[in-house]
């Protein structure tokens, strides 16, 4: 029989093991608490890097296609297409997943310098580097183009405050990319529309214009309706079918961000 001191041991060692316990879990609640957003721009800054890996891995099957007729063949038949589809369908990815973070960090409360920094950095891979590299710059204009897209996003993410609350000053960059990517989709990589509507997107991220806090997670159904839209589309639709609605989405914010997607309208 176990004496009454060593009874209360027991359950004085059971009490602390259950108390440690509870402390554990609330600590990694609370660390989940403030680094979600934290994840998904982490997540976002990946998805960029694999957009790059996926251009860069086109160009090199493009190289090998060139060398006789069956390479050939298969350039223009297989290769190229799934792995620009796998690029372009990670920029829309990304383009869900910057909408998310912000939305998450301010219903967690868990807005942060470091949240804000990251979620810069996984901007500039993404809607920057990673869509950059998907104009396909083979030559010194394209290069060039290139490189100008590239400053456009440093530029819009760095300098362009509105100081205005809920207002952005520039066409914020995850929408160019979107339209991009989207136009990549459609017409299968046709350089002169890219130049275009690149060359497009770099004069409306430059220009000083206003746009709206695109709070669609924070806004009203039909808003929350497009954002599930769009990831029903790029999960679970064709590439082709989650351009047209990407390409939709991202135009009308373009053409009528206040009149559509202010947190008024």
């Amino acid at each position: 029989r176990r004496s009454p001191a060593a009874a209360a041991g027991v359950f004085q060692s059971t009490k602390k093991l259950f108390l440690s316990e509870r402390v554990g879990q609330g600590q990694t609640l609370e660390f989940i608490r403030k680094n979600a957003a934290n994840g998904l721009s982490v997540a976002n800054m990946v998805v960029g890097l694999a957009s790059i890996l996926c251009s860069l891995n086109r160009w090199g099957n493009r190289g090998h296609a060139a060398r006789g007729a069956r390479g050939a063949a298969a350039h223009r038949g297989f290769a190229v297409p799934r792995h620009h589809h796998h690029a372009c369908w990670l920029l829309l990815l990304g383009f869900l997943l910057d909408l998310a973070d912000g939305a998450v960090a301010r219903q967690l409360n868990a807005c942060s310098a470091l949240g804000a920094k990251l979620d810069d950095f996984a901007d500039f891979t993404t809607f920057g580097l990673a869509t950059a590299v998907l104009l396909q710059p083979c030559g010194v204009l394209d290069g060039l183009l290139a490189i100008a897209y590239v400053m456009a996003v440093f530029t819009r993410l760095c300098f362009f405050s509105s100081g205005i609350p809920f207002t952005y000053r520039g066409l914020p960059c995850p929408y160019a990319s979107s339209l991009l990517a989207s136009a990549f989709l459609l017409t299968a990589g046709n350089s002169t529309v890219l130049r275009i509507t690149a060359s497009v997107m770099i004069l409306f991220m430059v220009d000083r214009g206003f746009y709206p806090h695109d709070k669609v997670l924070e806004s009203q159904r039909w808003k929350k309706a497009v954002y599930t839209g769009g990831v029903a589309a790029v999960l679970f639709a064709p590439p082709a079918v989650a351009a047209v609605y990407c390409l939709a989405w991202s135009t009308s914010y373009i053409v009528f961000p206040f009149a559509m997607w202010s947190c008024k309208a």
